[in-house]
């Protein structure tokens, strides 16, 4: 009895420091952490049309305090002190003087490289629009359109939050010849919280067609582009693997799944609804046949924090020796693996557009990689359960109890969050 209830408590306590765990604020807001590179081949070399949100390109260039006690404003920005704290703006009549200075700010935190040559960037235009407000940048023809207006920024926003803001630059690089590969990083390190979750949309328009390579991160390390439509494909199955195995919340229902078995044919049953369900509404999602209200992301959201408590109740229950029915528990993971589903297609939503090349591949390729996440955390949980078993059949017990209260525990306050979120998008 004392054993059962030191675990229970370690579980709980565990829990409860993962939720004290949060990110530090910055006075850069990171509303959008998202960037596409189109890339266009040209005879002499490379075009790429950059689209990057404001606070990468100058977060990194504040300068020291000055004598009113503010950092001095990195380019085109001015600093405001107001109730949330230190709020940085775009210094509009700066950047319609010259806005290439911008441009060359994001040219200088790119590197490309080809035959082992860095490429030398010559910024041509530069155009920045209020999020929201920006023309498509799905394909090399919208992108190429963005660029088509005389207007660097809007003459209709008075004033503008640098977090609230996108830049595109068009960079030529003068090869003096035609690339066949090439590799893509970035020195850009804005230092905000969220920046290790950016998503990176490299679209190549290279020989052979249009490759769709994704990325995450600040792109510290290369992406290497080349000719090949499985490697830009694999890139896709990378971040499926990185997005279930960096989502708490999916691995926790996994892991609900698996103390919840009780058989390797019930794990089977189980892990097999899930990813049906998820696979339909990945899709689904993606392509939008779902409700676009504002409260649809925060309920669902809601409704995955909820999944795992159920998901953990269950377990507790078969511990207890009321197990489900194995055919009505396929269904209920089924009907959870739709929910899911809908959260790992806004992720993929944030990248891809529904005229994106390659748009199939693409998808499929990024569900290959969540399922291959969600087989990873199988093969390591349930032979780790059924060692400890063997060992210990008490220790395997009460295990179990504790991770299920631990998952009640952390999903209940996510669930209390979103709560809250749910209501303040009504």
């Amino acid at each position: 009895m004392r054993q059962s209830r030191l675990l229970i408590v370690i579980g709980i306590l565990i829990a409860f420091v993962g939720l004290g765990l949060g990110g530090a604020q910055a006075h850069f807001n990171l509303n959008l952490n998202v960037r596409v590179f189109q890339v266009e081949h040209t005879e002499h070399g490379l075009r790429l049309y950059m689209r990057v949100p404001m606070p990468y390109l100058v977060a990194g260039e504040r300068g020291p305090i000055g004598d009113d006690g503010l950092p001095k404003a990195p380019p085109y920005t001015t600093n405001r002190d107001e109730v949330q704290g230190l709020m940085h703006l775009v210094d509009i009549d700066a950047l319609k003087a010259g806005s290439l200075g911008l441009g060359q700010l994001a040219a200088q935190g790119l590197k490309l490289e080809a035959d082992g040559k860095q490429l030398r960037p010559s910024v041509l235009a530069v155009r920045a629009y209020p999020i929201g407000d920006q023309p498509g940048f799905a394909t090399l023809d919208e992108a190429k359109a963005a660029f088509s207006t005389g207007a660097v920024f809007p003459d209709n926003v008075p004033e503008i939050y640098v977090g609230d803001t996108l830049v595109d630059v068009l960079v030529e690089y003068d090869a003096g010849g035609r690339i066949a590969s090439y590799a893509l990083s970035s020195t850009l390190d804005p230092n905000i919280p969220g920046q290790d979750k950016t998503a990176n949309a490299i679209l190549d328009y290279g020989p052979g067609g249009v490759k769709v390579f994704r990325a995450q991160g600040l792109l510290t390390e290369p992406v290497t582009i080349t000719g090949s439509h499985a490697s830009a494909a694999w890139t896709f199955i990378v971040e499926g693997i990185h997005h279930i195995l960096g989502g708490l919340d999916h691995v926790l229902f996994v892991l609900c799944i698996v103390i919840g078995a009780t058989g390797l044919g019930s794990l089977v049953s189980r892990v097999t609804g899930f990813t049906l369900g998820h696979s339909v509404t990945l899709t689904a999602g993606f392509l939008g046949y779902v409700p676009s209200g504002a409260w649809f992301i925060p309920t669902v959201e809601l409704g995955i924090a909820l999944s795992i408590v159920y998901a953990a109740a269950v377990a507790i229950l078969t511990e207890e020796g009321h197990p489900a029915r194995e055919r009505t528990m396929f269904f209920v993971t089924f009907a959870i693996g739709m929910v899911h589903g809908l959260g790992f297609s806004f992720v993929l939503h944030e990248i891809l557009k529904i005229d994106s090349p390659n748009l199939w591949q693409s998808l499929l390729s990024f569900n290959v990689g969540v399922e291959i996440g969600q087989l990873a955390i199988v093969l390591v949980a349930w032979p780790s359960l059924l060692l400890l078993k063997r060992l210990s059949a008490t220790a395997w017990h009460y295990s179990r109890l504790a991770l299920a209260l631990a998952c009640i525990v952390v999903a209940g306050y996510w669930a209390y969050e979103r709560v809250s979120a749910v209501v303040d998008s009504l």
